[in-house]
């Protein structure tokens, strides 16, 4: 079924639990930047003087295995300064109908090119909500998913199940390699259709999707790598669980507003 291109963002990310924003929202010096600040990371430079938050990929690791490090803001300001997009926090209030919009936890990802027999470079079908566990509900928890390079069909874009939001909280697998034997361990609803939509965005487009929404991508099939950043947000209707420690886990560096900024809104619970 193809989207309804009446539709509004909003009415469309609450129908299919994403949208897709096929254009800019970025300026493109910052986005150029900011992939410029991706490639820092991965060489071990930091303008900042301090180190991203660790991930599965430190800088002397295959380049040729998917590279997912946490929290690089932390390391650069190119891509700080991406995060902390006024704009982006209007976008994501507006679709979402929220009051306040903060970043919460930042993920680069950069998918390599592969040739012959591809490894360790699918993303394999999840609901972020598995594994968003220092959170007391999913309500207003999201990811703005903004590319840093021309996402195509072949550089294994993500792609979202439409509708699954409405579904039931199913066991991912993140880093599964096999994305049809993840898929058949899902009992899915009576009556409901499986089908897959790609994220094709140009640098600087951004997909939204709920936190319950099924995602995942395969291989990077192009001459190019594609590459990203995942910023997870939250709204006025999501606080952390009650006595979870905020020195360690996702919501360790929530307080600090320089990592973490109130893109939307004023701050209004911790």
């Amino acid at each position: 079924m193809p989207f309804d291109q009446t539709a509004t963002l909003a009415e469309r990310y609450r129908a299919d639990g994403f949208g897709l924003i096929t254009e800019s929202v970025f300026p493109p010096e910052l986005v150029q930047r900011a992939s410029d600040g991706m490639d820092m990371i991965r060489r071990g430079e930091y303008d900042t003087g301090e180190e991203p938050c660790g991930g599965k990929w430190v800088p002397g690791d295959d380049d040729n295995m998917l590279c997912k490090v946490e929290v690089p803001q932390k390391a650069n300001l190119a891509i700080r300064e991406l995060v902390s997009s006024p704009a982006l926090g209007k976008l994501v209030a507006e679709t979402v109908d929220a009051e306040m919009v903060q970043v919460w936890w930042t993920q680069l990802l950069y998918k390599p090119p592969v040739a012959g027999d591809p490894t360790n470079t699918v993303i394999g079908w999840h609901q972020d909500r598995g594994y968003w566990l220092t959170w007391e509900q999913g309500d207003g928890l999201l990811t703005a998913w903004v590319a840093l390079s021309d996402v195509t069909e072949a550089s294994g874009p993500m792609k979202f199940v439409r509708g699954s939001n409405n579904w039931e909280l199913f066991e991912g697998d993140f880093y599964g390699q096999n994305n049809e034997d993840i898929r058949a361990t899902f009992n899915l609803p009576e009556g409901a259709q499986w089908e897959e939509v790609p994220a094709i965005l140009p640098p600087g487009g951004i997909s939204l999707h709920s936190c319950m929404t099924l995602h995942g991508s395969e291989h990077n099939y192009s001459d190019q790598p594609r590459r990203s950043l995942a910023i997870h947000l939250r709204t006025e209707k999501s606080i952390p669980k009650p006595g979870i420690d905020r020195e360690c886990g996702l919501t360790q560096y929530l307080e600090n507003m320089e990592l973490n900024p109130v893109i939307y809104g004023e701050l209004q619970s911790l």
